[in-house]
C-alpha cells in the first residue's frame, strides 16, 4: 500500500514540480484536446488529468499499484533509488500512452505528439519491463504511420505540419517492432492507416538529406545512419565493418562524430545507439571510446549534452545521459562475458556515474525533465519526458537484472 499512499501525497506535489515548465514555439500548432488515457495519480493538475476529489486520487493510486505489480522485478542488488526511479518511470510511460498505442512525448502543448524515436524507445522499455501487450500497441501504431510525411504525428496518426521527416524514424520503429515481437510489417493492422511497406515508410537512401535527433538542418548524421541500417535489416557481423561504411565515414581516432567526414562536428552521443538498440558489434570499440570520452570531458553533475558540437547551450539533457548509461551498461555485460575485466569495470563505472547524474537531475517527485540547468539542476524544459524515462528503465534493467532461475 506504500505506493498507493505515495500516489496520493505526490498528486498535489506534482503541481509544484512543474509538469508544464517551458516549451513549444509559436510555430507549433495547438495540441489536440485532452491527453492520453489513464494518467497516474502524481500527474494530476495542469496536465489535465481531470481528477479532483480525494476519492479520485485514491482510485488512481490503486490503479498505479496494481499496474506496477505486473512489472518484471529488478535484481536484489538494485539500490532503493533505482527501484523508485524504475517504478516512477513505468508510471510516466503508462500515463503518456493512449489506448490506441499513441505514445506522446509529454503531457503538454508542443510535446503532446508522437515522435517515432521517442515512442519507439517507450515501446522497447515497456517490452523490457514485461508489458509486451502495451509495447505491441505502440509498435502497431508506429507501423501504421507515414514516416516520410513529418517528424511528429497527432494521436490519431495524422502528420503534424512544421517539421519534415527525420532520418532515424524507420530504425526506431523497426526496433520497437522487434522488441514487441512483431516480425512482419504486412501482418500489422492499424486503426489509422494501412500498414507500412518493408522499408517502414522511409527510403533508407534519403536519410542523408534529413535532420537527426537534434532536429536541425538536414545532413549525413551518425544517428540516422545507424537507425537506417538497422531498419534495412542487414546482418551484423563481429568481424570487420559492414558494407555501409559507418566506421569509415564517421570514425576518428577519438571516436564516432556526428557528421560523416567532418571530425570538427564532434563526438556524438548517438554513438551509443550502435550498442543499443541498433546493435553493431563491429562498432562497439569505437562507440565505447566515444562514450567514455564524452563522460570524462563533457559531463556535469546532472548529465551530458547531446554532442561535442551541440549549439543549444550548456544545460545537460536527460535522454542522452540515460541512453549512454544504457549502452555502457550493455558493454559492461558484454566485456564481462568475454573476460575483459578491466574494460567491464570501466564501462560499469561510467554507466553508474551517468545514472548518479540522472538521479540528481530528477525532481523530488522522481520526474525527469527534458533538460536541466547545468548549475542548479532545476528543470529547464518539459517535465516529465517520456523518452528520458524510457531510457532510464532500460539502463536500470541492464545494470540490475534479476538473476535467471
Amino acid at each position: 500500500m506504500a505506493w498507493a499512499r505515495a500516489g496520493i501525497v505526490l498528486a498535489a506535489a506534482a503541481l509544484a514540480a512543474g509538469l508544464v515548465i517551458s516549451g513549444g514555439t509559436s510555430a507549433d500548432p495547438p495540441a489536440p484536446r485532452g491527453f492520453p488515457g489513464v494518467l497516474p495519480a502524481f500527474m494530476v493538475g495542469p496536465a489535465g488529468a481531470g481528477l479532483r476529489s480525494r476519492h479520485d486520487l485514491r482510485a488512481a493510486a490503486e490503479r498505479d499499484r496494481r499496474w506496477l505489480e505486473r512489472a518484471k522485478p529488478l535484481g536484489e542488488a538494485a539500490p532503493g533509488w533505482a527501484r523508485r526511479l524504475y517504478r516512477r518511470s513505468l508510471l510516466v510511460l503508462r500515463g503518456l500512452v493512449d489506448r490506441n498505442g499513441a505514445a506522446v512525448a509529454g503531457a503538454r502543448p508542443g510535446w503532446a505528439y508522437v515522435w517515432p524515436r521517442d515512442a519507439g524507445a517507450v515501446a522497447i522499455a515497456l517490452a523490457s519491463a514485461g508489458y509486451r501487450a502495451k509495447a505491441r500497441r505502440i509498435a502497431r501504431f508506429l507501423l501504421g504511420l507515414d514516416l516520410g510525411a513529418a517528424a511528429r504525428f497527432y494521436r490519431g496518426g495524422e502528420p503534424v505540419e512544421g517539421r519534415s521527416a527525420q532520418g532515424d524514424a524507420s530504425g526506431w520503429v523497426a526496433a520497437a517492432a522487434r522488441a514487441a515481437g512483431i516480425r512482419r510489417t504486412e501482418d500489422v493492422k492499424s486503426n489509422t492507416r494501412p500498414a507500412s511497406d518493408p522499408h517502414l515508410g522511409l527510403d533508407a537512401g534519403r536519410v542523408h538529406d534529413r535532420a537527426d535527433y537534434q532536429e536541425g538542418d538536414a545532413g549525413d548524421y551518425l544517428g540516422n545512419a545507424l537507425a537506417a541500417a538497422f531498419a534495412a535489416g542487414h546482418e551484423v557481423g563481429t568481424r570487420g565493418v559492414r558494407a555501409d561504411g559507418t566506421a569509415r565515414r564517421f570514425g576518428t581516432a577519438r571516436g564516432l562524430v556526428r557528421v560523416a567526414g567532418d571530425p570538427a562536428s564532434g563526438l556524438d552521443t548517438s554513438a551509443a545507439w550502435a550498442v543499443r538498440p541498433f546493435a553493431r558489434p563491429a562498432l562497439y570499440p569505437a562507440a565505447r571510446r566515444t562514450l567514455l570520452r564524452l563522460v570524462a570531458e563533457r559531463g556535469t553533475r546532472f548529465g551530458i549534452v547531446p554532442s561535442e558540437g551541440w549549439h543549444g547551450g550548456g544545460d545537460p539533457w536527460t535522454a542522452p545521459t540515460a541512453w549512454c548509461a544504457w549502452s555502457l551498461a550493455a558493454l559492461w555485460r558484454i566485456d564481462r562475458r568475454a573476460g575483459r575485466q578491466h574494460a567491464a569495470e570501466t564501462d560499469r563505472g561510467a554507466a553508474l556515474s551517468l545514472m548518479a547524474d540522472l538521479r540528481r537531475a530528477a525532481t523530488p517527485q522522481g520526474l525527469l525533465p527534458e533538460r536541466v540547468d547545468a548549475q542548479t539542476g532545476a528543470p529547464a524544459s518539459t517535465t516529465p519526458l517520456a523518452w528520458s524515462h524510457a531510457f532510464a528503465i532500460l539502463a536500470i534493467r541492464e545494470l540490475w537484472p534479476r538473476a535467471q532461475r
